[in-house]
């Protein structure tokens, strides 16, 4: 018997990158997967070919995670696939717009949070309605960033986002604890995603990043969704609002030189 066995799942951005790797880590696992996508059909699509391959049944849905009505029609339609959802792992986001706060856009602000906060937060809300109409139980897993703590001139938008990740993280779980459900973060540092593409396409620019993480290298996506998979599964049943950290050791750098 499979980790998670029985068990289905929402993933959002689960096109490419973190996503995508938790798809098929918790497929690997037996969780049947509904895959998320705001615009990349073609993604969302090959994610899909992935997991069945491993046996898994799959549904792709487009929706925006920012407008409550696309993810309330989601929840439908993954419940009308699948009967019930198990697993919400909020994984969707945008990058900093690396505009200092003396220049940034209001609008531009709101937009990032609109997708990094809000979106995982309506999420949220659903998942736990849907659990408390089913009994209870169940997993959330939010996918934060080392800047939930640590933050990076420029990128006011996202480290705030984040920040507030976080302590939505730690609120939900104190709100629903009593309901079997955890809630937990995942908070990465480099990763190999689209996020990072240039580090991908160039090895010298990847090189140059690396130098400040003390193992040197970028996280993989699957390393990622190894972790997912733990949050997901029931040895991770009594762990709710931590945040995991899988940075290379780059969040230990802070205090060097000072």
């Amino acid at each position: 018997m499979t980790k998670l066995d029985g068990k289905v799942a929402i993933i959002t951005g689960a096109d490419s990158g973190i996503g995508r790797a938790a798809a098929l880590a918790m497929a690997g696992e037996g969780a049947d997967i509904v895959i998320n996508y705001l615009h990349d059909e073609q993604g969302a699509t090959s994610t899909k070919g992935e997991v069945e391959a491993l046996g898994r049944r799959a549904v792709v849905i487009q929706a925006d995670h920012r407008d409550e009505q696309q993810v309330e029609a989601m929840f439908r339609s993954a419940i009308e696939a699948f009967g019930h959802v198990d697993i919400m792992m909020n994984n969707a986001g945008v990058d900093a717009s690396g505009t200092y706060v003396a220049d940034l856009d209001l609008a531009d602000f709101d937009a990032v949070l609109r997708t990094n906060l809000y979106g995982p937060l309506l999420c949220c809300k659903h998942f736990i309605n849907h659990r408390k109409a089913n009994g209870g139980g169940g997993r959330i897993i939010n996918v934060s960033s080392v800047h939930e703590e640590q933050p990076r001139a420029g990128a006011a938008d996202y480290c705030c986002s984040k920040g507030a990740l976080r302590n939505l993280t730690r609120t939900l779980a104190l709100e629903v604890s009593e309901m079997g459900i955890t809630v937990n973060n995942i908070a990465p540092g480099m990763v190999l995603t689209p996020f990072n593409q240039q580090a991908i396409d160039d090895p010298d620019y990847r090189n140059e990043q690396v130098q400040s993480i003390p193992m040197k290298r970028a996280a993989q996506p699957a390393e990622i969704g190894h972790l997912a998979v733990f949050l997901a599964s029931d040895d991770a049943s009594y762990v709710t609002g931590a945040s995991y950290v899988m940075d290379g050791g780059l969040m230990q750098m802070s205090g060097q030189g000072a």
